[in-house]
C-alpha cells in the first residue's frame, strides 16, 4: 500500500503568502498613518484607529521576521531552529492573524459609527474622505488577515508529526 500523500507546502509558496501579507499590511498602515482632516482630526484621536495601526505594525514586524526565516530556508534548505520553531510559527501565525482581524474589525466598526453621525448632519467632504481612507486601510488589513490565516494553515501543515 502506498504511503499517504505529503501535506507539506513548498517553501516558495509560504514565502509568497508572507510577502503578500506584508505588502497589504504595509499599505494599510501607510494609509492610516497619513489619514487626517486638516486642522480638525487625525487617526490618533481615535482609540480604534490607534489599535488598528498598532496591530498592523506588529503584524508587519512578525511577517517580515518570518519572511526572512523563510528566505533562509528557501536558499539553504535548512530551517532556523529546526522543528522546534515550527511550533512557534504555528502559534505566532495564529496570534498575528487574530490581531490583524481584530484591528480591521475595530476600524470598520468605528468608521461605520462615525459615518452614521456624519450623515445625520451636513455632509463634510473632508470628513467623508477621512472615513473612506480609514475604510480602505481596514479593508487592506482584512485582506492581509486572510493571507495571514492562510500562512497559519500552512504552518499547521508544517508541524512535526508526533506518534503517540
Amino acid at each position: 500500500m502506498a504511503p499517504p500523500p505529503s501535506k507539506t507546502v513548498p517553501p516558495v509558496a509560504t514565502l509568497a503568502v508572507r510577502v503578500i501579507t506584508f505588502v497589504l499590511v504595509l499599505v494599510s498602515v501607510i494609509i492610516m498613518a497619513t489619514n487626517k482632516i486638516e486642522g480638525a482630526a487625525k487617526f490618533s484621536d481615535f482609540y480604534a484607529y490607534r489599535y488598528m495601526l498598532a496591530a498592523g505594525v506588529i503584524g508587519m514586524a512578525y511577517t517580515l521576521l518570518q519572511a526572512a526565516f523563510t528566505v533562509f530556508y528557501v536558499s539553504t534548505g535548512n530551517k532556523i531552529g529546526g522543528d522546534g520553531l515550527s511550533v512557534v510559527d504555528f502559534f505566532g501565525d495564529k496570534v498575528v492573524s487574530y490581531l490583524l482581524a481584530t484591528g480591521a474589525a475595530a476600524c470598520f466598526g468605528l468608521t461605520v459609527d462615525l459615518k452614521r453621525i456624519n450623515d445625520q448632519g451636513i455632509v463634510d467632504s473632508d470628513t467623508d474622505r477621512f472615513l473612506n481612507k480609514a475604510n480602505a486601510a481596514a479593508a487592506l488589513l482584512f485582506i492581509g488577515f486572510i493571507f495571514s490565516a492562510m500562512s497559519s494553515i500552512i504552518s499547521c501543515l508544517s508541524l512535526p508529526k508526533r506518534s503517540g
